[in-house]
């Protein structure tokens, strides 16, 4: 036989090697198409309907008429009314709004005298995008009614030497700087990929090596062997977490306002998750080959629908609902909330029920599909 003749008989047996391999036939479809899924329909820079609160100091027809207006402009959904600039930055600093919009009482005579903002825009300015956003509703036009004429609409950089109308406060991240959004976020991606790829080849290696079959002579139940392969992963994932934070801290200047105790107790039931999945996959695949595919499989949504680098308001309500099942998703909100927002465990504690919920299913998915046999 020749050398073209050998050449193309091994070809030929990779391509039905290729038709036998329903997971590797699959992925062949699967990742480009999630891909071009992701970045043309769930991906958008352009963010929409950041969720704000309103403190009106001023209550007349005027101030009424600029939350409107801001509402109508999509960049912002009122979510929150309170009484004072205070409760405000307790939202944002909480998570639960992104942008606050303070009217002071003397809104109607700021806005007609022009030498001073009339209101104040407060940005969770952890996220530059957020903040960028947030910035056009500065060009609202000021409909005061008071005794005078309305005053004509009032813009960012006004050529007659008036004052913005709105001031802009950019709370957490003033200077803008990408790297302090992008480290606290890091902290769960790193996690995601190596807490799952670490378990998702466990079951898959002890089969390849054989030690299964010592597994299967012992008393060890199904339930026991999971767990016990989680254990040791839940530890090495907290000093990954100090190592990303230290590194942040040193090579970046990321700024560490809260508590790395609570930063920790938040990340268990994230690295829980992660393990769980990847025992998940492990049960899954049926070599280490395979369990590294699914995991990048799983892991490329993970890092594009969470948040950590593209803005979540700007994906459509579908990618949103998909991205709130993911354990990076919450996770990310817990670490920007406690390392940048100097928030407390117990202001981000709704982040941690869908962690457990993840968890749970996925390592009752797991337990059930794992059998103490060689076939």
């Amino acid at each position: 036989m020749s050398a073209l003749g050998r050449t193309l008989a091994i070809a030929r047996k990779e391509v039905r090697h290729l038709r036998r391999d329903r997971l590797t036939l699959g992925m062949i479809v699967g990742i480009p198409a999630l891909q071009l899924a992701l970045f043309g329909y769930a991906i958008n820079q352009d963010v929409r309907h950041l969720q704000a609160a309103v403190a009106d100091l001023a209550g007349t027809q005027a101030s009424r008429r600029l939350v409107a207006d801001a509402e109508a402009s999509q960049v912002v959904d009122v979510v929150a009314r309170v009484a004072t600039p205070r409760q405000v930055d307790d939202l944002l600093r909480r998570g639960r709004v992104r942008v606050g919009l303070v009217i002071p009482i003397d809104f109607d005579r700021r806005a007609l005298d022009g030498t001073r903002p009339a209101a104040q825009l407060v940005v969770d300015a952890s996220d530059p995008t957020v903040l960028q956003a947030a910035r056009g509703l500065q060009d609202l036009p000021l409909a005061a009614r008071a005794t005078e004429a309305p005053v004509r609409p009032s813009r960012v950089a006004p050529a007659d030497g008036r004052e913005p109308a709105l001031a802009v406060r950019a709370a957490y991240n003033p200077e803008g700087r990408s790297e302090v959004f992008i480290v606290p976020g890091l902290v769960g991606v790193i996690l995601t990929l190596t807490m799952v790829l670490f378990t998702s080849v466990a079951i898959v290696r002890e089969r390849e090596r054989g030690n299964l079959e010592m597994l299967i002579t012992t008393p060890v139940r199904r339930a026991e062997l999971m767990v016990g392969k989680v254990l040791p992963y839940v530890l090495i994932g907290l000093l990954q977490i100090d190592l990303v934070v230290a590194l942040g801290v040193a090579l970046f200047g990321v700024p560490v306002r809260g508590s790395l105790l609570d930063l920790h107790a938040g990340a268990v039931l994230f690295v829980a998750a992660s393990l769980a999945l990847g025992l998940l996959i492990s049960t899954l695949a049926r070599t280490q080959f395979q369990a590294f595919q699914v995991t990048m499989f799983t892991f490329l949504p993970s890092m594009l629908l969470s948040g950590f680098m593209f803005p979540f308001e700007g994906m459509p309500r579908p990618a949103q609902a998909l991205a709130e099942i993911l354990p990076l998703t919450h996770f990310v909100r817990i670490a920007r909330g406690i390392l940048l927002r100097d928030a407390t465990l117990a202001d981000v504690g709704g982040e941690a029920w869908p962690l457990a919920a993840f968890f749970a299913v996925t390592m009752a998915l797991a337990i059930l599909r794992f059998r103490k046999r060689l076939d």
